[in-house]
């Protein structure tokens, strides 16, 4: 119904950054190298959490998620991103552009349910230890990951069939480096206070409740913190929650700041850098301020890096031998 209604657009141009002049190759470099990173990062963190049995606590079972949810979100956007810079613009299928869009849904929606789940597990660690295993055993898990995808799934769809019932007619030009629901709705020739109306809608169980959600774990787990005897124990413990509380705090502060702020359009370019902090550097500092600096995971990193020097030496040595 909604495909019908879109007859006068068949090409949607992202303008990205425009007039880069010198900075165009500087920029392309460094976010090439950005998704590089990204995706050696939390490559790295999925395979060492699959096969390490020192890693097979809920906690590195959900940053494994947390892994893959920004794998996939990266992937979707820095791909067109780098196409943007390069060629100044870029020209897409109205239906890739809503396929984009689509698909970026799925793992945003992920991260707020994730990360509501990831506070969960740490209430439970600090507030009932005891009978921390039982409750979050993997089976219950597996279970909470994979309910947290299907409503993914779901509010992505209800999303994008939101969109597509909109009619877009003269206007094919997003100031944006991608397909995002703000620049969609301003092309829209439609009445579009109705959708907003659903979306927010739409938004409450998966975002709001969420956030509602781990702000109230972490008055628990801050109550729970503060009749702690032992300064040792207070440090593990708030420790244990620094890291989520910092991805907490950079992924829904942006969130709030470009989709609960009315936009604006003098606004575009602050929107567009806190869209960049969101979709490329979040996913690439995840792994640094979450896993990589946890010491079981340093730990097996050394581990792999001492059987391979191990194998090295032995062939080098195997060698010197034949010779």
């Amino acid at each position: 119904m909604g495909m019908k209604n879109q007859t006068w657009v068949s090409e949607i141009v992202l303008l990205g950054f425009q007039n880069l002049h010198n900075f165009k190759f500087p920029l392309f470099s460094l976010f090439l190298l950005i998704y590089n990173l990204t995706v050696w990062e939390n490559v790295l963190i999925i395979v060492l959490v699959s096969s390490s049995r020192n890693l097979q606590s809920p906690m590195y079972f959900f940053l494994q998620q947390l892994s893959l949810c920004d794998l996939l979100e990266s992937t979707i956007i820095l791909p067109i991103l780098l196409q943007t810079v390069f060629y100044d613009k870029v020209i897409l299928p109205f239906i890739g552009c809503m396929i984009q869009f689509s698909i970026f849904a799925v793992p945003e929606a992920f991260e707020c349910l994730l990360l509501a789940v990831m506070s969960y597990d740490r209430y439970v660690a600090i507030c009932n230890p005891l009978r921390y295993s039982s409750i979050m055993s993997h089976r219950v898990c597996v279970k909470l990951i994979l309910i947290s995808w299907l409503l993914s799934f779901m509010f992505a769809l209800l999303l994008a069939n939101t969109v597509v019932t909109l009619q877009f007619c003269n206007q094919n030009t997003i100031n944006h480096f991608f397909c995002d629901f703000f620049p969609l709705l301003e092309l829209s020739c439609s009445d579009t206070y109705l959708v907003h109306l659903n979306i927010i809608l739409e938004s409450i169980p998966v975002v709001f409740f969420p956030f509602i959600f781990i702000i109230v774990s972490y008055m628990c787990i801050g109550r729970a913190i503060k009749n702690i005897t032992s300064n040792t124990g207070r440090q593990k413990a708030f420790s244990t929650c620094s890291s989520h509380l910092a991805v907490v705090s950079i992924f829904y502060g942006t969130i709030i700041a470009i989709y609960m702020v009315p936009p604006r359009k003098e606004s575009q370019t602050i929107s567009k850098v806190l869209s960049l902090l969101y979709t490329v550097v979040t996913p690439l500092v995840n792994p640094l301020i979450y896993s990589l600096r946890s010491k079981d995971i340093r730990d097996v990193i050394q581990k792999c890096i001492n059987k391979i020097e191990y194998s090295v030496n032995r062939q080098k040595a195997l060698k010197g031998l034949n010779m």
